[in-house]
């Protein structure tokens, strides 16, 4: 079963985070932007991206650090 979640980067540097959390999985990630598919384990294809935008993270499989940094990279979680 596919799961989503939004994501929400503030820097360049927590994208280069994702990536590398992304890369240890064994399973493939996708980045979702309008109709913008990119492999979540390239740094260029994730730099990409407009990186103020929310973005939809796709993958199918488990991973408890990778599902842990999404969660603090949810934008509904950063509400002041």
């Amino acid at each position: 079963m596919m799961k989503q979640k939004k994501v929400k980067f503030v820097s360049a540097d927590e994208a280069k985070e994702f990536v590398s959390i992304a890369s240890g999985c064994d399973f493939d990630v996708n980045v979702f932007y309008n109709r913008m598919i990119i492999d979540a384990k390239s740094l260029l294809g994730v730099l990409s991206l407009d990186l103020t935008k929310i973005l939809t993270v796709e993958y199918n499989g488990e991973n408890a650090p990778f599902e842990a940094f999404l969660e603090r990279k949810n934008p509904m979680h950063a509400v002041a």
